[in-house]
């Protein structure tokens, strides 16, 4: 065979080519397969970036309502809390950025000022990019990841975990039931909209300055607050159901519940029906004294150890995350309740008009009931009305 025929023959023979083929297509695999880590690595940092600003968000409108919801200080709890709490949530083992100016606070769609919002960063600006594993070897070594999030503390309109008695909601206080002018409002005033009996005028008859209550759906709520009240010891006594005062409670029954130990169960206990703005109670008209202390000695025995602290006005020495002696008390409206004694109702009119957190501090042989009022967390539950400035808040997402 001739050189030139040799030359030819090898030209035209493709044996082993294929594998040219595969070592190409081999080397293509392994390149994708390799980004494909660092394309798994950046989401997975973006998930857990997220969730550092998630729990900021969350941390820092928790600290509004239980800690102090005035104070948006770059050194107050709530910036503290939710710069805490980011930097906890690390993004593939290193610590994200974030800085007092990354946490604001903003309005939400009403104009109420009870959001909090955590911008988290791990990238070039901040001195923290995210390093590459095989992108580097084609010119990006590093990329940037960022995330926001925004919680709400909105007002809650529904309850679960009631105590079995109620108190009236806090008003202006303007005179007596003789007209007599006697504010401010103490715990020991009385909601007068009418003379009283035993007056000049006769019962019935509109005094010319009454009392004044204003509910929580509406502006100039004249109720209980988290932020001012917090703290605040009362001493709760059986109602006579003949006044409205601060200090007088009106058992009644829990959905379900009648009689003295259903009573006392759901004072130790948790019920679990939603109690909701709006609702009304049904007295219970039985002797409570013995049943009240009784179930309060149960609460108070599930917890022992803790005890208000006026310190931080807060609870400590529970043996719980929270303490289960921090109950719910159902607020009844004192209008609703004055009316419907005036106009010669069976019973009294008690209806739901907001709740109060009460750490209970125990009780005496009376069956007078001693506590702190506290914030608590709540329901909010589509389809019941709204309550623009409730004691409870429920804390969640919304961005």
């Amino acid at each position: 065979m001739t050189r030139n025929n040799r030359l030819r023959k090898l030209a035209h023979d493709d044996d082993g080519f294929s594998l040219t083929f595969v070592a190409l297509g081999f080397l293509a695999f392994l390149s994708v397969s390799m980004l494909a880590i660092d394309l798994g690595m950046l989401m997975t940092s973006r998930n857990q970036a997220q969730n550092s600003a998630d729990a900021s968000a969350l941390a820092g409108a928790t600290a509004l309502v239980f800690d102090d919801w005035n104070n948006r200080t770059p050194s107050g709890p709530a910036v503290q809390n939710a710069l805490t709490a980011a930097r906890a949530n690390q993004v593939m083992g290193g610590t994200v950025s974030i800085a007092p100016p990354d946490v604001v606070f903003l309005n939400d769609p009403s104009g109420l000022n009870d959001r909090v919002q955590s911008h988290v960063y791990r990238d070039s600006a901040h001195g923290n990019p995210m390093p590459t594993f095989i992108a580097r070897y084609f010119g990006t070594k590093t990329v940037s990841i960022s995330a926001v999030a925004t919680a709400e503390a909105a007002s809650a309109n529904a309850e679960t975990c009631v105590l079995p008695f109620t108190i009236p909601d806090k008003w202006i206080e303007k005179s007596d039931g003789n007209g007599v002018p006697d504010g401010p409002w103490s715990p020991t005033s009385t909601y007068d909209i009418n003379y009283s009996k035993g007056a000049k005028q006769n019962t019935g008859k509109p005094l010319p300055n009454p009392d004044v209550y204003v509910g929580p759906g509406q502006p100039g709520y004249t109720g209980y607050s988290p932020m001012n009240d917090k703290g605040l010891e009362i001493v709760l006594k059986n109602n006579n159901q003949s006044k409205v005062a601060p200090s007088m409670y009106n058992p009644w029954d829990l959905p379900g519940s009648v009689g003295g130990s259903d009573y006392r169960n759901n004072i130790g206990t948790c019920n679990s029906n939603i109690i909701a703005i709006g609702d009304f109670m049904v007295p219970e008209n039985g002797n409570m004294v013995g049943p009240t202390k009784q179930g309060t000695d149960d609460l108070v025995a599930q917890d022992p150890n803790a005890y208000w602290d006026t310190t931080c006005e807060c609870v400590k020495g529970s043996a719980y995350g929270t303490s289960p002696r921090i109950r719910v008390v159902p607020l009844y409206n004192p209008n609703v309740y004055a009316n419907g004694q005036q106009t010669g109702k069976s019973g009294p009119q008690l209806q739901v008009t907001n709740y109060l957190g009460f750490f209970v501090e125990g009780v005496n042989g009376s069956g007078d009931v001693t506590g702190r009022i506290t914030p608590i967390g709540g329901l909010f539950k589509n389809g019941l009305p709204s309550a623009t400035n409730a004691f409870p808040k429920v804390i969640r997402l919304v961005q």
